[in-house]
């Protein structure tokens, strides 16, 4: 997943969310369970795509802010947990 491009990912994204709208309309209308069985991993495979497009977006973010004297406030360090 980590080499696509961003417009892959998106593409990727979208091509999933269609497919789990089919599952779930599927899943209203009493579809066959082994395909409703797939619900949960298209589920994590979108978490999947959207986790890597925030940490490629993050990383472009911190590699435009290094070296400048302020950082934006999500970019900075946590220092409280």
């Amino acid at each position: 997943i980590r080499s696509k491009t961003k417009s892959e990912l998106v593409n990727q994204l979208h091509d999933l969310k269609n497919e789990l709208q089919t599952l779930r309309i599927a899943q209203v209308t009493g579809g066959a369970p082994a395909r409703l069985a797939k619900i949960g991993s298209v589920r994590k495979s979108i978490a999947r795509v959207l986790t890597v497009t925030n940490q490629i977006t993050k990383s472009k973010l911190r590699e435009k802010f290094a070296g400048e004297k302020f950082l934006p406030i999500d970019l900075r360090a946590k220092k409280t947990r």
